[in-house]
């Protein structure tokens, strides 16, 4: 194994099987046998100029189950099938090479079944024929009408691509009419509180952990691409996290999109000197973050690293801390001491150092529904280690979905959520001084209840609520609280007029528009404005949002 190559064990009793080599195909196939439930990928040799290897399982229908990336320092990945519960018999292993010297070909493969007398024989490749291929097209999933589907490489175009930008309501070409429903079975949860002993079985599997008490997604099926290098920009997605890290610089990472699939191009940076999009390259030091969402994301301006926390996968719920050094772009996993259960959905705001994670979902076993939280934990990165404080005053009740704005450098007022079947609009804020929580009595036309909204603080006295989902449908109304007045005002704006939940917000420095009949010496200087950034979502019918909305915040303020 002097030479490089990609390798793969199936079962456990399996023994290596090379798919790929130094000189050969750049794209692979395997068919798994039925009684395959674990599968391992590994690389050996050099990787001299190669990149990646894509690695994806596809189901009987061409979905993907999951996917995972082979980097010069990520060289091994492993799926079992109790991991990923759309794991089904007629699955299909992609393996796809990117970089170095590749012959731009595919080949099909078979995988022998392991039994104690084949426990030597080598991998039988052979080329399938014509008749063969147009077969196996035909049981994974043709359209029905004797046509066969389209090479890999033209279907790697996401339904919620780059044409979304300005119109997200709006299909994009390939994108298969369905109805998919974000939450579809938690408003009739909300109506009907249903059955605790049924929760596990309906709920929605959010780009990684299901909401509490969640809903599965229901859609038609629908082709999903396994590269991403050709995207000029992120896919629809929610559940995600946008998180600035300088003034002009936002990392987004994570989220899911249609067919209840991870993103396969999970980390973007986002440059508002001119709102462009980058993907985001980093070197794997140590294990990086799984597929997931409803993580959490925060930056330290004194240490310049990215805090990712919890979130879930399918039935896998995290409660890992990975951090991403934006100087160096290395990940790093930290073995915290202390204690803190699996979480997602909860809310963490960064105080003089420190992490403090509230509320969010948390499992329980079968049969009993996930349960939401209402504790307060707090993560020093300088000692890497849990701990929980002791807190006085009225706090919040158990609730997921809700947002967390820290005003003042001194408070952190936390608005609406979930804990079905209820659904939130209260207001409680936290002291960070006394660690004391209150109760905040509101004035003005407040938000109706709602979860999975966005905020966004705008100003030392004053903080922003947008869209959300309230049991029934996604939202798409606009609220600013004023903490000095306990006031709400709600704003009318075109910009923020198609209702979304799950989606991103943040406030940025951008470039000011220039006036056109301004002098060519005024034109040179360059105007910096704070903008509100609003980023992806879903709207509950379907839809999955790539479209980057922005608003003057200085609009947002006079209009309140």
């Amino acid at each position: 194994m002097d030479e490089f190559g990609v390798y793969a064990s199936f079962g456990v009793n399996g023994p290596p099987q090379r798919l790929l080599r130094a000189q050969g195909p750049c794209r692979v196939s395997a068919a798994l046998p039925p009684s395959v439930r674990q599968v391992v990928l590994f690389s050996s040799g050099p990787w001299g100029e190669r990149i990646c290897v894509n690695a994806e399982l596809i189901d009987a229908n061409q979905i993907p189950i999951t996917i995972g990336k082979l980097t010069p320092y990520n060289k091994c990945l492993s799926w079992e099938q109790w991991e990923e519960e759309t794991w089904t018999d007629g699955v299909t292993l992609h393996v796809s090479l990117e970089g170095g010297n590749v012959t731009n070909s595919e080949l099909i493969i078979a995988v022998n079944e392991f039994t104690p007398k084949n426990t030597t024989a080598p991998l039988a490749d052979r080329e399938l024929s014509g008749k063969r291929k147009r077969e196996r097209t035909a049981e994974g999933g043709s359209d029905g009408g004797g046509k066969t589907s389209k090479a890999r490489g033209e279907e790697n175009i996401y339904p919620n691509g780059v044409k979304e930008k300005t119109t997200p309501v709006r299909k994009v070409k390939g994108q298969a009419r369905s109805c998919q429903k974000l939450f579809a079975n938690r408003a009739d949860a909300f109506k009907a509180n249903a059955a605790a002993n049924e929760a596990r079985e309906t709920q929605m599997t959010v780009g990684g952990t299901p909401p509490q008490n969640g809903a599965r997604m229901k859609s038609r099926q629908a082709k999903t691409p396994t590269q991403t290098s050709s995207l000029v920009s992120p896919s629809g997605r929610w559940g995600q996290t946008l998180c600035p890290i300088d003034a002009q610089t936002a990392i987004l990472i994570g989220g899911q999109g249609a067919r209840m699939q991870f993103c396969k191009d999970p980390m973007w940076k986002l440059c508002t000197e001119d709102m462009s999009w980058v993907t985001a390259e980093t070197l794997a030091q140590g294990p990086t973050p799984e597929a997931r969402i409803g993580h959490s994301a925060v930056f330290d301006p004194d240490s310049k690293r990215i805090f990712v926390f919890g979130g879930s996968k399918n039935k896998k719920w995290f409660n890992d801390m990975h951090i991403l050094d934006t100087k160096s772009w290395r990940w790093t996993m930290v073995e915290a001491q202390g204690k803190v259960p699996p979480l997602a959905y909860h809310s963490c705001s960064m105080f003089r150092g420190e992490l403090f994670v509230l509320g969010g979902v948390f499992p329980r076993p079968n049969p009993e529904p996930d349960g939401c939280s209402d504790s307060l934990y707090i993560f020093d990165p300088h000692l890497s280690i849990w701990y929980q404080p002791i807190l006085t005053g009225d706090k919040p009740s158990p609730r997921s979905g809700h947002s967390a704005c820290v005003i003042q450098e001194r408070y952190i007022y936390v608005f609406g959520g979930w804990d079905t079947p209820v659904c939130y609009s209260d207001m409680y804020m936290l002291d960070l001084g006394l660690m004391e929580f209150s109760v905040v009595k509101t004035s003005g036309k407040a938000p109706s209840p709602r979860s999975w909204h966005g905020s966004a603080v705008l100003s030392e006295t004053k903080f922003l609520i947008h869209g959300g989902y309230n049991g029934n449908n996604a939202l798409s109304d606009t609220f600013i609280f004023d903490i000095e007045t306990d006031s709400w005002t709600e704003l009318k704006l075109p910009q923020l007029s198609v209702p979304r939940a799950g989606h991103s917000i943040i406030t940025m420095e951008t470039p000011a528009r220039r006036d056109p009949s301004e002098d060519e010496e005024s034109m040179s200087s360059v105007s910096i404005r704070r903008t509100l950034l609003v980023f992806g979502g879903g709207d509950n019918e379907g839809n999955f949002f790539s479209d980057l909305t922005s608003v003057s915040v200085e609009e947002l303020l006079d209009a309140a």
